[in-house]
């Protein structure tokens, strides 16, 4: 059986990146491009958004399909079919309720939750951009109504 040492799992986890990651950067570049100005690993709020746009209120994650458990019931019957089954499953599980407490935080707070899959933004990041701006435009919306 290939099991990892403690060290080795480590060492491979430790290079798995928290930041910065080429979904977030593609995604930043489109923003950027359309003209809108952005926050990046927001530590002033719950869950360190990958991309904050203060001015709208809007926090934006940009998800790993495996790590945030992405079609969960599927993932689960795969990962329960492979190696060290019961640590991914409560990792997996974990981040998606943490993902969860965040977003009610968030939305307490006033702020608008966008979370997109890492392949949905290789796939078509003008389509990501387009929901950014219909989220920026029904805030704005909303806002001028309570304003009436």
């Amino acid at each position: 059986m290939d099991r990892l040492t403690k060290e080795q799992r480590h060492k491979n986890m430790s290079r798995i990146k928290n930041k910065d990651t080429g979904i977030e950067m593609k995604l930043r570049k489109a923003l950027w491009q359309k003209g809108y100005r952005y926050r990046k690993n927001y530590s002033s709020l719950p869950g360190k958004p990958d991309i904050v746009l203060t001015k709208y209120k809007i926090a934006i994650f940009c998800d790993s399909e495996f790590f945030h458990g992405k079609d969960w019931d599927d993932l689960k019957k795969q990962l329960e079919r492979g190696k060290n089954a019961d640590f991914w499953i409560k990792k997996i599980a974990r981040n998606r309720e943490r993902d969860e407490e965040i977003n009610k935080q968030l939305m307490f707070m006033g702020w608008t939750v966008i979370r997109f899959w890492g392949k949905d933004i290789k796939k078509d990041v003008d389509q990501c951009v387009k929901v950014v701006e219909e989220t920026i435009f029904e805030n704005t919306m909303s806002e001028e109504d309570i304003l009436d």
